[in-house]
């Protein structure tokens, strides 16, 4: 984790077969999956759509320019899950019962148009889920006082001197925990999150 999220991005670029493509793998698998899911797919198709997704991904990484646009790669990543689960509901011989091309066709349309509530709920989603997966790999790298009092600060909203009282420990200490903590994970989400949503906005 040594890495920014748009350096993670040029490493896979360099070396698709490296940490950085696992960790890219652990952050977005399981955002695809839950997408899969709303969409239909069975639990017996979703792995192979979610390694489908992945590997397009990984294929058309070279050509994926992020130039400082807010949301660039979420919103190509979504265009990929798209495009997939037209070609997977396309080459279905089987479709889910009550249901017809049409109305599958339609709720693509929907996510796939930036300006619908679907694709909005998908730019939430995919913050939300981001973050708590970047939260779960950075966890193990900082001393157990210091996530908790990054925790109960950034996370569950207590004061600094709350904290620092019912943890025996310095109102600096707290402080420098939420700071060391929320600069790894802005570092780590850049060119993934935008740096105005949710959890950064208020860190």
């Amino acid at each position: 984790m040594k890495e920014t999220s748009l350096s993670l991005l040029d490493h896979l670029r360099r070396s698709p077969e490296s940490e950085s493509w696992d960790r890219l793998t652990k952050i977005y698998a399981p955002l695809i999956r839950a997408w899969l899911r709303k969409y239909d797919v069975q639990d017996s198709d979703a792995d192979d759509l979610v390694q489908e997704v992945l590997l397009a991904v990984a294929k058309d990484l070279d050509k994926f320019e992020h130039a400082g646009q807010p949301g660039a790669f979420r919103g190509w990543l979504k265009a990929i899950l798209v495009n997939r689960l037209r070609k997977f509901w396309r080459s279905r011989d089987r479709r889910p019962q009550a249901r017809g091309d049409s109305e599958i066709d339609a709720r693509l349309a929907q996510l796939d148009d930036p300006a619908s509530e679907m694709s909005q709920i998908w730019n939430r989603e995919h913050d939300q889920y981001v973050l708590r997966q970047l939260l779960a790999l950075a966890e193990p790298h900082f001393e157990p006082v210091t996530w908790k009092a990054f925790c109960r600060v950034a996370l569950e909203g207590a004061k600094p001197h709350v904290v620092a009282a019912e943890m025996g420990i310095s109102l600096n200490a707290v402080c420098l925990a939420k700071s060391r903590i929320t600069r790894r994970l802005r570092q780590e989400s850049e060119g993934l999150i935008e740096s105005s949503s949710g959890f950064f906005a208020k860190s």
